[in-house]
């Protein structure tokens, strides 16, 4: 534990058990986002699955990286990251999006949500720490980037995906006539 982080934070008029429960509630989300990403990566069929599939693997290894930065300040400012499985689902704000739909194109539906709702949880951190926690402010702002990088990729994926699909048909449909 960091003694003159948890006192910066104090001085600077945040809470640091409030800021400390608000990182492990994006720790947990980014847990989550990190096996909804992977095991999407390993179940995911259909057109484009390999591109998809590859991409989803590139993002779940990002969303590691940000637990990882996340659990370091966790424990600098006092706290512990959440050590179970079962608190991840608890204390997430985002949740846990099973791949039921195995889909690629579902997939990535289900991901571009992911992100939408983990822009939202970084944005309100940013808020909350600006001008007073510089270190975290750092942190969050680094992640968010990440995030809407995140969500504009599965956005382009998929709408790349879905206008090679309608090429697709729309060849196949001139074929057989």
């Amino acid at each position: 534990m960091g003694q003159k982080a948890k006192e910066l934070v104090t001085r600077a008029g945040l809470d640091v058990d409030a800021l400390i429960k608000d990182l492990n509630s994006a720790y947990c989300d980014e847990w989550l986002a990190y096996y909804q990403y992977w095991i999407g990566a390993k179940v995911a069929e259909g057109k484009m699955f390999h591109l998809i599939a590859q991409e989803l693997a590139e993002h779940a290894s990002e969303e590691l990286e940000h637990a990882e930065k996340l659990a370091k300040r966790i424990i600098e400012l006092g706290g512990t990251p959440a050590i179970s499985p079962d608190l991840w689902l608890k204390d997430s704000t985002c949740g846990y999006l099973s791949p039921e739909n195995p889909d690629a194109m579902a997939l990535l539906k289900q991901n571009i949500a992911g992100e939408r709702c983990a822009i939202e949880v970084y944005h309100k951190l940013l808020e909350d720490v600006a001008g007073k926690d510089l270190v975290t402010e750092h942190l969050v702002r680094e992640i968010l980037e990440d995030e809407l990088e995140h969500e504009q990729d599965l956005e382009d994926l998929h709408r790349s995906c879905d206008m090679k699909e309608n090429a697709c048909n729309t060849k196949a449909k001139a074929c057989r006539k």
